[in-house]
């Protein structure tokens, strides 16, 4: 795959674009160190790459607004959010705006991985966004009123799987679940593969941003 990095450290830019050639990962076209960078070079000739991976806090014009400008002139681009920070408006505007992804730079083990599962028509989460974002909507979770009406999406599950799917969005895997729910993880693994037949997601990822998102509402 071909891949853009924009970042405003360059030690940074240096060492993505290091470990995605020396592992066979992707060609990296450009690298950019703010968001004016980044959009000019994905309007020159050539210069739309696979993957974007896109800071969030630059000078001049950052991430988000980059990105936004990205996907209003090109509604097929991809653009994987890179950074530090983990902060839940930052996390919702990106997925809001049509980014792939959010990942955290702390865990660079996970960047080659979310390459490919946006590569592959994926939204990636890294596991402290999913936490931030589901942390910040438990006081909303805890003010709703019980009687509201579930979202369209998720009204064919019963009590037991939507269950299911706030934990999952809680960021707990299979293990933590079944105990949690006192099941085994091949009847948690189950339930979340009838799960993702009847809300026509792909992946557990998915279900997170879906029913993280239907809270804010």
């Amino acid at each position: 795959m071909k891949v853009a990095i924009a970042d405003d450290d360059p030690i940074v830019c240096s060492s993505l674009s290091t470990i995605l050639t020396a592992t066979g990962t992707a060609d990296v076209l450009w690298t950019a160190g703010d968001g004016q960078s980044a959009l000019e070079s994905f309007q020159a000739a050539g210069g739309k790459p696979d993957v974007l991976l896109l800071d969030v806090q630059m000078p001049g014009m950052d991430g988000l607004e980059a990105a936004e400008r990205i996907i209003a002139m090109d509604s097929a681009a991809r653009v994987l959010f890179l950074t530090t920070f983990a902060d839940k408006e930052y996390i919702s505007r990106a997925l809001a705006l049509g980014a792939k992804g959010y990942v955290i730079k702390q865990d660079v083990a996970s960047v080659v991985p979310a390459l490919q599962a946006v590569m592959a028509g994926q939204t990636v989460l890294g596991a402290e966004a999913v936490a931030n974002l589901s942390l910040g909507n438990k006081d909303k979770q805890s003010q709703k009123n019980p009687a509201e009406p579930v979202p369209r999406r998720f009204q064919t599950l019963t009590d037991r799987e939507r269950e299911i799917v706030a934990l999952v969005a809680g960021g707990l895997d299979n293990q933590a679940i079944a105990r949690r729910l006192c099941l085994s993880e091949g009847t948690v693994r189950n339930h979340i593969s009838a799960i993702l037949a009847k809300t026509n997601l792909a992946n557990r990822t998915q279900l997170a941003v879906e029913w993280l998102s239907s809270q804010e509402s």
